[in-house]
């Protein structure tokens, strides 16, 4: 391998590109009262959830799957809310004038995505988009990365995964490729740092730093 790396580059979206937390804490709520009824939905629970698809994050908490279409139209209603992590623009713009592809990999529909992206201008600074519903099986499995991967004609040596889960450095590394940790993002720090991940940054601005250094590969 030569010492340009990475060679592409796989994000994770909410927590690592967006700041979109209180969007779905609001849009939760929202479809757990209109499915479940009165009290407070487990939100926090769901949150150690995050990278897969809903649906599927549903049957696992026990929570009636009628949640999901509510809760994507009230997301859908407050997108304009949702804010780019500091940083972010900046390490998508690094990335794509050092010639490095990027995609985004998420839990969230293609469609979501897209809207979300858009929403906090990111959209134009990735070279492709993977959502959950263009894969057969989410994260923790490799599926959605090799889908990225193939969006942006890269190989998994020399790519890294970027992620704010386990989930993610879990499918990163079952895709093959190199993990970095997003520590800003909303995973546990002591977790993600189990995964040993072979690159561990607390902001976008260290993460950027991290990957244009060209030094060659991490150890």
């Amino acid at each position: 391998m030569s010492d340009l790396w990475p060679r592409a580059v796989v994000l994770d979206l909410d927590g690592v590109l967006i700041d979109s937390i209180h969007v779905m804490r609001r849009a939760f709520q929202r479809a757990y009262d209109l499915t479940v009824g009165e009290g407070e939905a487990p939100f926090e629970e769901y949150l150690t959830h995050l990278g897969r698809h809903m649906p599927d994050t549903l049957a696992i908490m026990g929570l009636p799957v009628g949640m999901y279409e509510p809760f994507v139209v009230e997301s859908r209603k407050l997108v304009h809310e949702i804010e780019p992590c500091p940083g972010a623009a900046e390490l998508l713009a690094g990335l794509r004038e050092a010639g490095v592809p990027t995609a985004v990999a998420t839990g969230k529909t293609h469609g979501r995505a897209v809207e979300a992206l858009s929403a906090t201008g990111l959209l134009d600074l990735v070279d492709a988009v993977c959502g959950s519903d263009e894969v057969a099986h989410g994260k923790p499995a490799p599926d959605i990365v090799l889908l990225a991967l193939e969006k942006i004609g890269a190989a998994a040596d020399g790519a890294v995964m970027v992620g704010d889960s386990a989930l993610d450095l879990r499918a990163g590394r079952a895709a093959g490729t190199r993990t970095a940790a997003g520590l800003w993002g909303q995973g546990d720090r002591e977790e993600l740092l189990a995964h040993r991940p072979e690159l561990v940054a607390g902001s976008c601005a260290e993460l950027a730093a991290l990957l244009l250094r060209r030094e060659g590969t991490p150890a």
